[in-house]
């Protein structure tokens, strides 16, 4: 599965810079000097990070072959992504990549199946799995009280949801 680690935004300088939107929870890391990203659409990379750095909070790049202001603006709007089979595993048991969760079978902790995990919602508030409850879509805090079991190798989430919740 790709993931979308940053998004290519304006020029910045004469030199072939390149804003980036940041997707990734490790930018140093992902955007080091060396490191190839593939792009989306795919004919416009791979792309090699020859240089980045911070300025003012945003991530600057310029990537090799961007030599000026007129090639970096071509490519702005690219995503740039990562085969999450390239990821490494989390060394903390309570940590999830996002791809990992959708799709995951969800059942009560009576052991009633659910439904699935469509999506996860990152906000301010904290995590919010998104499920597919009898067609209909629920929100759940992503909390142990409420989640008490995620096995992603087994492909199952367990709920414990407050009465009514699911109800309408």
């Amino acid at each position: 599965m790709q993931l979308v680690v940053g998004r290519v935004g304006r020029a910045h300088g004469i030199r072939g810079d390149v804003f980036v939107e940041v997707r990734t929870d490790d930018p140093d890391d992902r955007f080091a000097a060396g490191s190839v990203l593939v792009t989306d659409p795919a004919d416009a990379g791979p792309l090699t990070v020859a240089d980045a750095r911070w300025h003012s909070g945003k991530l600057v790049v310029r990537f090799d072959g961007s030599d000026d202001r007129n090639a970096a603006e071509r490519l702005r709007g690219l995503l740039l992504v990562v085969d999450s089979d390239d990821l490494p595993p989390s060394d903390d048991p309570d940590e999830f990549h996002d791809y990992e969760l959708v799709g995951l079978a969800v059942f009560s902790v009576e052991g009633a199946s659910l439904g699935s995990v469509v999506d996860v919602i990152h906000s301010a508030a904290g995590e919010i799995l998104v499920l597919s409850v009898n067609g209909a879509e629920r929100l759940v805090p992503f909390v142990r009280e409420m989640v008490p079991t995620i096995d992603v190798a087994g492909g199952r989430v367990v709920v414990d949801p407050p009465e009514g919740l699911f109800d309408l």
